[in-house]
């Protein structure tokens, strides 16, 4: 019997490990936070050790991150003006395009030459795993996108991008699934969006999601896989094989590139166990970043930072927001969770248990963009900002029941269950617990010190070692502020030399900002999850001027 992704209708054994699981993350992060601050009180001596040692770990974590940051934009940057459609064509003749990419190889652009040996390293492991991709002409897309209260401009933006993409815009089903609580103004706009953009795709369906459908919580994954079984009624209608479709969810916000689809198939049929893989791009949130207050701006510069550096770990990689994969594969999982907050997650882990581990993200080389929070002045925008980041970081109500699915399954390995359930929970208590260490607790044995502390040579010492690492962290952030200057797009007013310092004065910002917009909102969802006070999705606010 296969596992059941679900905390719902529990008993015994199975009630037991979920609570356990539950509380442990809130647990951690609360005895990580309190006990450094009681050492700090009665032991000063060992919380100073305690402090140094952590920081040195945290500044080399920093200077790994800033380095896969880097490598993760140069993979970016050297597929940028890559012709997918033309691999695509390839694909279709793979035997004649690797023979083609081994005699041609480009030598002037280094980044073409890169491009190209990625790209024959990909044929070559394609053609040796004996698993031929199916023909361009038969792959066919279906777009969900979940709307409860976003504007028609916003979702319509959303639509017109994926029209652009030419070529397959034609062999792609939008699927606009509007809640039937949404207001009435909603539900009329997005039936014009229908009406004007539904002769550009091969179709376009508008499905209103039923309330209080049993089982269901008032969460996005009820409303998309709603609106997936539909459209699965359509293509069993036209006879089109769920192995040839590939499905993605995007969030109403969303906008791509007119070369997105393009990219996105190629990865499908490049990739060997494609009906076993979500294809993850990387989700960047640029559509107002210049109308946002400058710390709205900085913490989802970071957030897409942060996108970036998981894509240079595949083995480890999560899918998060916009996201696709194989229809079929959507189909045998049983859609996205209709009781749980983090579909966007937890469709790669309810994945992940149902194939024994034989599941992976394969990382796309192309952005994807979405608004920064919004919410018409700067005191809302950071309540707003506030709710977004504990809404992500519910995130955490995947890891009992992933704990409880690895104990039930014995064909994942152990070592494929340690590296993942530790990362799960390293990652959830480092969320909760490294700004406020950083920030606050960090000073706390210096300033409780006895006068026997204060007379060792540690407790003069401690403040140049606290100087050094800090200086040497600033490097750090110096170069994110360079890169945030590089991938931000550009703006749509010259600004003064003088507005464009206080705009990279905005990262002197980030101590406070990882604090209160993320430790805080992770720290709180982990403690609600511990005390068994649930969540019900909430829209964030988002708004752009015309």
């Amino acid at each position: 019997m296969k596992f059941v992704y679900s905390r719902q209708g529990l008993k015994g054994k199975d009630a037991f490990l979920q609570r356990f699981f539950e509380a442990l993350p809130a647990l951690a992060s609360w005895t990580l936070i309190l006990g450094v601050v009681a050492l700090s009180i009665w032991m000063p001596l060992v919380a100073s050790i305690a402090v140094i040692a952590f920081m040195l770990a945290w500044i080399l974590r920093l200077f790994y991150l800033t380095i896969f940051l880097l490598l993760s934009y140069g993979r970016l940057s050297i597929e940028k003006d890559t012709d997918w459609v033309a691999r695509i064509r390839g694909l279709d003749r793979l035997d004649e395009s690797l023979k083609e990419t081994n005699k041609a190889f480009p030598e002037k652009d280094w980044r073409k030459r890169l491009s190209h040996w990625a790209h024959r390293r990909d044929l070559k492991r394609l053609k040796q795993s004996g698993k031929v991709p199916p023909r361009s002409s038969g792959i066919f897309h279906l777009v969900v996108i979940p709307v409860a209260k976003e504007s028609p401009a916003i979702v319509e933006a959303n639509v017109l991008s994926i029209a652009r993409n030419e070529g397959f815009a034609q062999k792609t089903v939008v699927a606009l699934a509007v809640e039937s609580r949404a207001q009435q103004s909603v539900k009329e706009g997005m039936a014009r969006i229908a009406d004007g953009y539904g002769g550009r795709f091969m179709r376009f369906l508008l499905i209103e999601h039923p309330e209080g459908l049993p089982g269901e919580a008032r969460v996005k994954g009820a409303n998309t896989s709603y609106a997936a079984k539909a459209a699965a009624k359509y293509f069993e209608e036209q006879k089109i094989s769920f192995e040839n479709i590939i499905v993605s969810c995007f969030d109403a916000d969303t906008v791509v590139g007119p070369d997105y689809f393009a990219c996105l198939t190629y990865g499908f049929m490049n990739c060997p166990d494609r009906q076993r893989a979500s294809f993850q791009p990387i989700p960047v949130f640029h559509n107002n970043i210049w109308e946002v207050p400058g710390f709205a701006r900085v913490i989802e510069t970071s957030s897409s930072f942060f996108q970036l550096i998981e894509t240079t770990d595949p083995e480890k990689l999560v899918t998060f927001s916009s996201h696709s994969m194989s229809f079929k594969a959507l189909v045998e999982v049983g859609y996205w969770s209709v009781d749980m907050i983090s579909e966007d997650s937890g469709i790669f882990w309810k994945s992940y248990l149902h194939f024994d581990g034989q599941y992976q993200v394969v990382p796309l080389p192309t952005t994807l963009s979405m608004d920064v929070v919004d919410a018409g002045s700067w005191w809302r925008t950071v309540g707003s900002l506030y709710k977004q980041k504990r809404r992500w970081a519910w995130g955490v109500e995947n890891f009992p029941i992933v704990m409880r699915g690895f104990l039930a399954d014995r064909k994942i390995s152990f070592y494929n269950k340690l590296r993942h359930g530790f990362k799960l929970f390293e990652g959830q208590v480092t969320w909760a617990t490294l700004p406020f260490l950083l920030t606050f607790v960090g000073w706390l044995p210096a300033i409780s010190a006895s006068n026997e502390f204060s007379n060792t040579v540690l407790y003069y010492s401690a403040g140049r070692f606290t100087q050094s690492i800090f200086g040497l962290s600033s490097i750090a952030l110096l170069g994110t502020i360079i890169m945030s200057l590089w991938l931000l797009p550009k703006k749509k007013k010259r600004f003064s030399f003088f507005w464009t310092l206080i705009h990279g004065l905005e990262w002197c910002l980030v101590p406070f900002i990882l604090v209160f917009l993320s430790a805080m909102p992770a720290l709180d969802a982990q403690t609600r999850l511990m005390l068994n006070k649930r969540m019900e999705f909430w829209v964030s606010d988002k708004r752009r001027n015309r």
